[in-house]
């Protein structure tokens, strides 16, 4: 059995990620298998459209393999900036694939498990669905495309997802426009093969049909939570955020800044600008910024300590560098942010035909 795998239903590509031990994490042979394999299937033809799914029943995908990146990179390995670069790159492919790409989202899905299906065409979740980029925990910042996806959800939810790592559910996605529709997780089965019957070559078709299927979901706690989320959120700092929630009292703001607190400052503030400055970039830019963003954390010591602490040791105690929000200079950040001379994230042509 292969960690991912590739097959053709009727007119339908179909790709499963096959790590369910590891909650279907990415590795780099994945997305070096997964690249041009969707590049074949974007000029082919005989493929209508494609679905992604992850095996088992925890997870759609939990993220990249962060233990790998993390023994590696820790010894001055090269296989962060290779890793990146491939998944980056396959992140650009599916958000230009020119065919319906339909993510079915059963399970957690997490940083690179975002990446690979945020940017299709058509998401669809369902009630074990957990959402979340929880990147700031680790010491890293919201990457695979979460420059731009992030700032273009609805209000300031973005900038509070990106900075606390909140979880969503199924519902929670769909009502701020992180997927299409809610499908009980037992039924996506016969909505496949539904769509493998019907070979639709339209992403209209495919709306039509997944209405078959979809449920409405009433509980949908992120939406009480908006008018919050906006009036903190919205804020021109990650000081004047907590300053702002201390000042507010309630307990769901006392529960934010405690989340913010046990982040890495330094991925606090970064994670700010970027997601302040992928408000105004095309989505090529934005995975440019991220390149540029994931070669200077590959080198810096919060993501390593915070892997260490929460994934390696788990002691849950991750040691900050720098160890608080006034201590992380306008000097440091600049420097994550500037361009990469001869090593900019090269984008040409990874559709064919193109």
């Amino acid at each position: 059995m292969s960690d991912i795998e590739f097959k053709v239903k009727g007119s339908i590509g179909h790709i499963l990620l096959n790590r369910p031990k590891a909650l279907n994490a990415l590795t780099l042979d994945m997305c070096e298998r997964l690249f041009p394999k969707l590049q074949e299937w974007a000029v082919d033809d005989m493929i209508n459209a494609v679905i992604i799914r992850g095996a088992g029943k925890k997870a759609f995908c939990a993220g990249g393999d962060v233990i790998r990146l993390y023994e590696d990179g820790s010894k001055g390995g090269a296989y962060p900036r290779i890793f990146y670069n491939m998944e980056y790159r396959c992140n650009a492919l599916i958000k230009n694939f020119p065919k319906p790409y339909i993510a079915l989202i059963d399970g957690i899905v997490m940083g690179g498990g975002v990446g690979v299906s945020v940017h299709g065409s058509y998401r669809i979740v369902t009630e074990r669905t957990v959402f979340a980029m929880p990147e700031t925990g680790i010491g890293l910042f919201p990457d695979v495309g979460g420059t731009w996806f992030l700032p273009r959800l609805r209000g300031s939810t973005g900038m509070y997802l990106g900075l606390t790592g909140r979880r969503l559910k199924g519902a929670e996605c769909v009502a701020l426009g992180l997927a299409e529709a809610f499908v009980p997780s037992n039924s996506l089965d016969d909505l496949e093969a539904k769509l493998v019957n019907e070979s639709p070559a339209e992403l209209s078709q495919i709306v039509s049909t997944v209405k078959n299927f979809a449920m409405p979901e009433e509980r949908i706690a992120i939406s009480a939570e908006r008018p919050a989320i906006d009036k903190h959120f919205g804020l021109g700092s990650v000081e004047k955020i907590i300053g702002s929630l201390e000042s507010d009292g309630s307990e769901w703001a006392k529960t934010q800044v405690k989340t913010l607190r046990q982040k890495s400052p330094l991925s606090l503030k970064i994670t700010f600008r970027q997601l302040c400055e992928g408000a105004a970039l095309q989505f090529e830019d934005c995975m440019r910024l991220e390149w540029r963003l994931a070669n200077r954390f590959a080198t810096d010591f919060d993501f390593y300590e915070g892997v260490r602490a929460l994934l390696v040791d788990k002691d849950m105690n991750p040691q900050w560098s720098p160890a608080t929000l006034a201590d992380v200079t306008d000097t440091k950040i600049n420097t994550y942010f500037e361009s990469l001379p001869g090593n900019e994230l090269d984008l040409n042509g990874i559709v064919r035909g193109n």
